[in-house]
């Protein structure tokens, strides 16, 4: 990591991601040893570099090393960089949009579909960010996000997907929000219409609100609740949206505890200048140990530092 980093008065300390601008930053400058380490397949330095980078910061990079080189950085890292490692620097020097299109794409390509991805960028996301990640994907792969998910999905699940991908705020109220989603998990069967509708439809505070207000009436928590009551996708879609409504920052710590590759380097870079110290403290208080402390238990090479620049530091 480069100690500079950590000199810089103009670093914007008041942000909750672990990612910050790098003081004094040269496109030029660091294109010169960019060049440098892609002749001398040192991919350690460009691990260096480009973690202690924004997003911005990078994308200013890869403008200057076409104008320069007349090359495109990316295609010229693929040539040097491979497996796990080429991968997570690949999502790094995406556009934070592109990259959350990137991971709804693979989510749903090949046999199968990931679910819980799906799930953990459209619980996440508000729905602002949703619209325009829609537009970032129909630009990339000429096709319509919600008629893609339709076709991976069927039944409540797939009428969830749906409506988070179109969500909207609308006023309610809350005791009759609480009502109808009691009388849901009360009725003979179980009906996932109640959930989906309010869920998926009102703001983070009124559902915060809902959410607690129907657990001191039932004298239960609300996963349990949920998870007795239906089964399947739509189980795990309404149980990752209440996690989500209710500690974002702890489901996506708990994503991480599983210490799945794809999944910990996306999440890292998906949320590196947005909240990731929010997840780092949620990890410790999870797994016991810290989030910088594991990925040096399951990680290695360059790959590891990788990870742990973005990371940043120990709790």
């Amino acid at each position: 990591m480069d100690p500079r980093y950590f000199k810089s008065h103009t670093m914007y300390w008041g942000t909750l991601g672990t990612v910050r601008p790098f003081p004094s930053f040269r496109p030029q400058k660091d294109i010169v040893v960019i060049q440098a380490a892609l002749e001398k397949k040192d991919a350690g330095t460009l691990v260096r570099i480009l973690t202690n980078r924004t997003n911005a910061q990078r994308q200013e990079i890869a403008k200057t090393f076409k104008g320069t080189t007349q090359q495109d950085l990316v295609a010229v890292m693929k040539k040097l960089l491979s497996g796990d490692l080429e991968t997570f620097m690949l999502e790094l020097m995406m556009r934070p949009l592109q990259h959350e299109a990137h991971r709804l794409q693979q989510a749903m390509a090949g046999l199968g579909t990931d679910e819980e991805t799906l799930l953990e960028i459209l619980c996440t996301r508000s729905s602002e960010q949703i619209r325009d990640i829609r537009v970032v994907y129909k630009e990339l792969y000429k096709k319509d996000l919600e008629e893609e998910m339709k076709g991976e999905t069927s039944g409540d699940f797939a009428r969830l997907v749906v409506a988070l991908i179109n969500k909207q705020e609308v006023t309610g109220v809350v005791e009759r929000d609480i009502e109808a989603l009691a009388a849901s998990l009360d009725g003979k069967k179980a009906d996932a219409s109640p959930w989906i509708d309010i869920l998926t439809s009102r703001d983070v505070n009124h559902l915060k609100k809902v959410l607690l207000g129907l657990q001191i009436e039932r004298g239960q928590m609300v996963i349990p609740a949920l998870e007795k009551r239906f089964s399947g996708d739509i189980r795990l879609g309404l149980s990752v949206l209440v996690q989500c409504i209710q500690h974002p920052d702890v489901y996506l710590a708990k994503r991480l505890t599983g210490m799945k590759a794809p999944v910990v380097q996306s999440i890292m870079v998906s949320h590196s200048e947005k909240d990731l110290l929010c997840i780092r403290v949620a990890f410790l208080k999870l797994a016991g140990t810290s989030l910088y402390t594991t990925l040096q238990k399951h990680f290695k090479g360059d790959h590891l530092q990788a990870l742990l620049a973005i990371c940043r530091s120990e709790d």
